[in-house]
């Protein structure tokens, strides 16, 4: 077990340390939280599990490997790196740069750049034929100041932000209003807990958002949706980035025409952008919740998106589901999205 720590992209409060805890979860990787703390999580896990977050992860942008946490004083930062251990990281001949990162909730005096530049000159003190290479250094040490805290070590993975902006809803062929943004989808996804060949099913597929991102981890998916021209969209959508569904069908989700899927993510139609066909949205999420039920083996996850005022999680107990998790998402002043993940009982 290695002592690891992730840096969050503070978009949400919650949904991060969820999905992180998912991925590894999903993946079969044992661990430890040490220590949950603002936008960041320390925790101990086999190292290889950064390779699984890295490709999966939506909300965490960077994991390290902890050489020391201290209080955010200057003088108690110095003599802790002072104290630290670098031999088995840093070697004669190596080059390196040091980074400190400030989670944008936490203030402090601290100069960020100073400290740089001190920890900079602190480490070639201890490793002196190792060199300073800021463009392109073969090993990057990261400091993060959050909650009264520094937590420093050496970078082992950064997750770019730039490929779900790529797949935002405005840029694929087909558009819709009610689109699920990529960063969220995929986060839904992962707290399914779905290993690598499970078969998704998204009961409002829409324009594939969840399809999309399902596959780009090594799902088998397949959805449906009532309309022909969302249907059509979807199958757009996912030749645009070469996904090759299982199936996307034009049906009703009241009565799917499958017998048996392993997880289900869906963000059904609240009647703002996207039609509910004359249904409330308390009917159409009673209605796919029974009709997924048979589908899933015990155990299995449904994560879905509806309105905080739904009440979902009340809801879903008289129809066989226990609910594991919740969160919510401010969208704008008349809805806030409720994110709850369901197990069958």
């Amino acid at each position: 077990m290695a002592k690891l720590y992730f840096l969050f992209s503070g978009e949400h409060s919650t949904l991060p340390v969820s999905e992180l805890r998912a991925i590894l979860e999903a993946r079969g990787y044992a661990y430890e939280v040490s220590e949950e703390l603002d936008q960041a999580l320390r925790l101990d896990a086999d190292a290889e599990c950064v390779e699984a977050i890295k490709r999966r992860a939506a909300f965490t942008r960077l994991c390290g490997l902890e050489l020391l946490n201290c209080r955010a004083e200057t003088d108690v930062i110095v003599e802790a790196v002072n104290r630290a251990s670098l031999n088995r990281i840093l070697a004669d001949g190596d080059t390196f740069a040091v980074r400190v990162k400030r989670v944008k909730t936490y203030a402090s005096e601290i100069d960020s750049m100073a400290l740089e530049q001190k920890l900079g000159d602190l480490i070639l003190s201890k490793v002196p034929k190792a060199k300073v290479n800021l463009k392109s250094p073969s090993k990057t040490f990261v400091g993060i100041l959050t909650s009264h805290k520094f937590v420093f070590g050496m970078k082992l993975a950064t997750i770019l932000a730039k490929p779900f902006v790529e797949r935002r809803p405005k840029k694929k062929p087909f558009f819709h209003p009610s689109a699920m943004s990529p960063k969220l989808a995929r986060c839904m996804v992962n707290l399914t807990k779905p290993k690598t060949g499970a078969l998704l099913f998204d009961a409002f597929c829409g324009t594939g958002s969840m399809l999309i991102e399902a596959a780009l981890i090594g799902c088998l998916v397949v959805g449906v949706d009532i309309q022909k021209r969302m249907v059509r969209g979807t199958v757009r959508n996912l030749d645009f980035f070469h996904i090759r569904p299982e199936g996307v069908i034009v049906a009703d989700s009241r009565n799917p025409p499958l017998t048996r899927v392993d997880c289900v993510v869906t963000d059904p139609p609240y009647g703002k952008s996207a039609t509910t066909l004359k249904r409330t949205t308390k009917q159409i999420v009673e209605d796919v919740l029974i009709a997924v039920h048979n589908m899933l083996d015990e155990g299995g996850r449904v994560c879905m998106a509806t309105p905080k005022t739904l009440g979902i999680k009340y809801m879903s107990a008289s129809l066989g589901y226990k609910c594991v998790e919740r969160h919510f998402v401010y969208v704008h002043r008349s809805l806030t999205r409720e994110i709850v993940v369901l197990e069958k009982e």
